[in-house]
C-alpha cells in the first residue's frame, strides 16, 4: 500500500519534482521518480529497467505514463501502463484507462477511464504495443 517499504520500491537513484515545479516535455527515466509538482508530457521507463514513479498527494502528470511499477496518490490525465505493479492510493484521481499486470486500489480513488489486465510481457514486445505517441 501506498508508502510501505515493499521490495519493488526504491530500487535505484531517486529524482524528485517538488511541488513548486512544473516540467513540459517527456521523459525517459531509470531508478525512482517522485512527483509532487506537475509534469506535463509523457513519462517512460528505460527499456528493461526496474523504475518505479510515485505521484504524491499534490502531484500532477498530464501525459502517458508507461512505467513497470506506479504508485499514484495525486492526479493522472492520460493513459497508465504498468508491466508489474500499479497501485491507485485513496486521493488518487486518473482520466484515463488503465492497463496493469498487478492492480491494487484502496478505498477513495477515482478512475474515469477503461481497466484493462495484461498479462506480464517482455520488454520489447510491450513497448512494440505502447510506442510513444
Amino acid at each position: 500500500m501506498f508508502g510501505k517499504s515493499e521490495n519493488h520500491l526504491h530500487v535505484g537513484a531517486t529524482t524528485l519534482i517538488s511541488k513548486s515545479t512544473e516540467i513540459t516535455g517527456d521523459l525517459n527515466f531509470s531508478g525512482n521518480l517522485e512527483i509532487e509538482g506537475v509534469f506535463r508530457g509523457n513519462i517512460l521507463a528505460k527499456d528493461g529497467s526496474n523504475a518505479s514513479l510515485r505521484i504524491l498527494h499534490e502531484g500532477s502528470v498530464i501525459g502517458k505514463i508507461q512505467v513497470p511499477v506506479v504508485i499514484i496518490n495525486g492526479h493522472v490525465d492520460g493513459d497508465v501502463y504498468s508491466s508489474k505493479h500499479l497501485e491507485l492510493a485513496a486521493r488518487a484521481t486518473v482520466k484515463g484507462n488503465l492497463n496493469y499486470h498487478f492492480l491494487e486500489v484502496v478505498k477513495g480513488a477515482q478512475v474515469n477511464g477503461k481497466m484493462t489486465h495484461v498479462p506480464q510481457v517482455n520488454a520489447s514486445v510491450e513497448k512494440q504495443a505502447t510506442k510513444p505517441l
